[in-house]
């Protein structure tokens, strides 16, 4: 059985000594934390769940909500570089992912909104741009259309799943229930090889000259693995099953959404293409042969979209 990575942390984890050789040691205190907190930076919920998240940088603050099953790590590469372009960059893990707590209930993009909202207000953040992949799109979408945009300068979609996954009469396009049930399936029965397996499709390593790289699917699959069972599951139903129709009718303001056209997981036909068409104004580009995972397989290319986009 895999266990989460385990940290014994006392409670004086915001006061560091570091000593080196020949140096009688330095103390280096953070001036966020108290003597109380732990080592690492958590929010706490009105249902008493605890929400990590990353804080870097300073300047203007965008806001990453993550994929399923992965966790704030799978921005690194855009956090790192806005962050050194002058921006402050946030990424939480989503409940039952990543550090965050693994609660049973709530893995639904109404709670996932809520616990955003409830970040944000706890960070007292102003002026964000918001940026959410494949389910965090989704979650983005919720958010505002809950909670409004009196906190949001600009919202970014990428690979994002709204406006439906899943495939209806009024959703043609849509992918069909089985294909969601194959997912649940496949974290049943053995979602150590599944989310292995699911690397290949979601990277695009399946196509013709791909670049495989054995290091990003190992991360892809420690982060999975790191999310609760719960989450695993019951996440499906939440990305595949939930309409953001009219919470993207209330995005009145500036919004990007950037999308593979060989995208496999969510794929572009149902998703960008008729969301970009419903926010008013809305700016849709779509970048040729990428995969889901183009913020690691093309991370220049997604690195340089957000920032023509938050300088616009």
């Amino acid at each position: 059985m895999l266990m989460r990575p385990a940290i014994a942390v006392a409670k004086s984890a915001a006061h560091i000594r570091i000593s080196e050789p020949g140096s009688s040691g330095s103390e280096i205190e953070d001036p966020n934390s108290t003597r109380e907190s732990t080592i690492m930076p958590t929010i706490t919920t009105k249902d008493g769940t605890r929400i990590y998240y990353n804080d870097w940088g300073t300047g203007q603050p965008v806001v990453f909500s993550h994929g399923w099953p992965l966790s704030a790590d799978a921005f690194e590469d855009q956090m790192f570089y806005l962050a050194s372009k002058g921006y402050r960059v946030i990424a939480h893990d989503r409940r039952g992912h990543g550090r965050s707590d693994q609660p049973w209930h709530g893995n639904d993009l109404d709670t996932y909104a809520d616990d955003l909202a409830e970040l944000v207000q706890k960070l007292d953040l102003k002026g964000a741009v918001h940026v959410g992949h494949s389910t965090g799109g989704g979650e983005v979408a919720r958010y505002i259309g809950r909670h409004g945009t009196s906190r949001v300068a600009k919202a970014v979609f990428i690979g994002a799943i709204p406006p439906l996954m899943l495939k209806t009469p009024s959703n043609p396009k849509g992918t069909p229930i089985d294909v969601f049930n194959q997912l649940r399936a496949g974290v049943l029965a053995d979602r150590s090889q599944f989310f292995k397996d699911l690397t290949i499709p979601f990277y695009g390593y399946n196509r013709p000259g791909a670049k495989v790289s054995e290091g990003v699917r190992d991360a892809f699959w420690l982060q999975s693995m790191m999310a609760g069972f719960p989450a695993c599951y019951f996440c499906i139903k939440a990305f595949s099953e939930t309409d953001t129709t009219e919470d993207l009718k209330k995005v009145d303001v500036p919004a990007l959404f950037l999308h593979g056209d060989d995208d496999q997981i969510v794929p572009i036909e149902a998703a960008a293409i008729p969301a970009s068409k419903i926010v008013k104004g809305a700016t849709l580009k779509i970048i040729k042969g990428a995969p889901h995972g183009m913020c690691t397989t093309l991370k220049d290319v997604v690195n340089e979209e957000l920032l023509t986009f938050l300088k616009a």
